[in-house]
């Protein structure tokens, strides 16, 4: 019966991933109809702080983009690649890296992928090289930023686990990160031919349209700004810095265990401290409501921006997904267990495995950190082997279907990005292989010294 449940769980996902957008919210919720009523197994919790996260913190960012502080962001990190473009392979993913770091969301990456793009073939750099390791990037800051959705779902499960704080997740994954990229970075150095020695590229130079406008003066003046663009920034980074020193120092939040009639909730837990994930809620929202007060960004602008619907379209993919892999994972706990229990104890880092294919599937950090990690927690595998193969849920780049890899192959005129003739052999699986298997063998490294 489990494999049909396993098949049925699998399908859903597979179909779901094709209609892009909300298809895999939508058919996750009929993978969990036929579970509940085909199967009568018992639903598991519906991931309920993992989807208030995401709507807490991309609508923040929502609002940072409406007040003109992500062009604010671009306009910095346009002027470093425009005074360095012979470097651009090592600033691009540096950039990209920083943005998701600061606003916990990869999708704020998608104004400078075509700056990156252009940079690159001013200075015929092949695109493919700045392009697909800037866009891993994005995505494995997901695993070391203090405000996104990941991290708060790890810190959660690890701090009732271990009483890990978020200092020592982040003081992990941080370095562990930055170091996977700088090797994926040395990766694609010499990454597909250089441009003057590229079929694709040099037929499309024989169109004499083609060429004119690839070398035409792009338009580089800085993104003018709204008058609170450096304040919505400021905002912003302050909501971030609050979060890590109340996640890292617990004790600068009250605690309600001494109170008459307490009762833990989905706010406070059980020792009487808020929940690190209400809190992130609660600081991110006061954060959008300054930026609306103090920069006199109309809240109608927020809901318009592009991210404002990138988050909501996660949360419905999220609550579907999540929560169907949830229930088959408790319905099989057991079995499940039993089968992977010899091959974990004895090699803890297989876990990982476990980590990156579960993401390519579900195409969210987020997600795959809440169905998988209770199980490694279950499986008895080390608090510090734990967060050191957290980065391993950064497997979304395998199917080359995500929107940050698609909107990288449109911004290359060139054509050197791109998904090859069998799906897998894309522009991005080199980078992507390299830099989370390093980041993971970094992890290891670091969490046995600083853990």
């Amino acid at each position: 019966m489990i494999w049909l449940q396993f098949a049925i769980l699998i399908v859903a996902i597979l179909i779901g991933s094709r209609m892009k957008g909300i298809g895999l919210g939508v058919m996750g919720m009929i993978g969990m109809l036929l579970f509940t009523l085909g199967f009568h197994l018992e639903p598991a919790d519906p991931p309920v702080e993992v989807i208030l996260i995401i709507l807490c913190v991309v609508s923040t960012a929502a609002a940072l983009q409406a007040a003109g502080g992500m062009d604010y962001l671009v306009n910095l990190a346009a002027k470093l690649l425009r005074k360095n473009p012979k470097q651009v392979v090592f600033f691009a993913p540096l950039a990209t890296y920083s943005f998701t770091l600061f606003a916990g969301t990869s999708h704020i990456n998608y104004s400078i992928l075509p700056i990156i793009a252009e940079v690159a073939t001013k200075s015929r750099i092949r695109p493919e090289r700045p392009l697909s390791i800037a866009v891993i990037a994005s995505h494995i800051a997901l695993t070391a930023s203090p405000v996104s959705a990941a991290t708060a779902t790890m810190l959660a499960l690890m701090k009732d686990y271990a009483n890990f704080q978020l200092s020592d997740i982040i003081k992990v994954c941080i370095p562990a990160t930055m170091i996977g990229i700088f090797i994926g970075i040395l990766s694609v150095l010499k990454m597909g031919k250089d441009l003057d020695k590229d079929p694709v590229f040099l037929e499309k130079m024989k169109d004499p349209e083609f060429a004119k406008n690839l070398d035409a003066k792009q338009h580089t003046d800085p993104l003018p700004l709204k008058p609170g663009a450096k304040l919505s920034v400021l905002l912003f980074g302050l909501g971030v810095i609050t979060i890590i020193l109340l996640g890292s120092f617990p004790g600068l939040m009250p605690n309600f265990s001494g109170n008459e009639n307490f009762s833990p909730n989905l706010v406070v837990g059980v020792d009487g401290n808020i929940r690190m994930a209400a809190m992130i809620q609660m600081v991110m929202l006061s954060v959008l409501a300054l930026i609306i007060l103090l920069t006199k960004t109309p809240a109608v602008e927020v809901a318009k921006a592009s991210l404002f619907s990138s988050g909501a379209q996660a949360a419905i993919s999220v609550l579907g997904v999540v929560w169907m892999s949830a229930t088959f994972m408790a319905a099989n706990e057991a079995m499940i267990e039993h089968a992977l229990a010899d091959v974990v104890q004895a090699h803890p880092w297989a876990f990982s495995f476990a980590l990156f294919a579960l993401c390519a599937l579900l195409f969210s950090q987020a997600a795959t950190t809440r169905a998988m990690m209770p199980l490694g927690i279950s499986l008895g595998i080390a608090p510090a082997h734990l967060v050191a193969m957290f980065p391993a849920a950064n497997g979304d780049f395998f199917l080359p279907g995500y929107p940050t890899l698609l909107a990288a192959i449109e911004f290359d005129r060139t054509g050197s990005t791109r998904i090859g003739k069998y799906l897998f052999n894309h522009s991005f699986m080199r980078p992507g292989l390299v830099s989370v298997a390093s980041t993971v063998a970094a992890g290891f490294a670091l969490s046995a010294i600083l853990l």
